[in-house]
């Protein structure tokens, strides 16, 4: 294999790592100037990498445009080094408050800066 070639195939291999990056790493599609911060009920989870999700159904509805959110929330990881024990703590039916961002186009989805469960609150950032 040629010098060039191989120079291509590593230029070629990181341009797709850095898409990747790029297109996984999107918070510029959230607006963050509009602070969300519901209470809710937790209809259904994916607990997992690269992201954990959580669909919430908001306790007052009346108080928000909409009552069920997709939130987005950090990586399993670094949601268990800032104090989330196990996945149990987001179970489907308990009640907890996220604090995030709404993202731009998407309706109903929500990035999350910061979520309580019960006392304990974990910094998603």
């Amino acid at each position: 294999m040629s010098a060039n070639l191989k120079i291509y195939i590593v230029v070629f291999v990181i341009a797709l790592l850095v898409a990747g990056t790029v297109r996984h790493h999107g918070w510029v599609n959230y607006d963050q100037d509009t602070i969300l911060d519901y209470e809710g009920i937790i209809m259904s989870n994916d607990i997992g990498n690269p992201h954990t999700f959580i669909d919430l159904k908001v306790i007052n509805p009346e108080d928000v445009e909409n009552a069920e959110w997709e939130i987005v929330l950090a990586p399993l990881t670094r949601m268990r080094n800032r104090g989330m024990t196990d996945n149990a703590m987001l179970a489907v039916g308990d009640t907890v408050r996220v604090v995030g961002y709404p993202h731009r186009t998407k309706e109903n989805e929500m990035r999350a800066e910061r979520i309580f469960i019960g006392d304990l609150k974990i910094e998603l950032r």
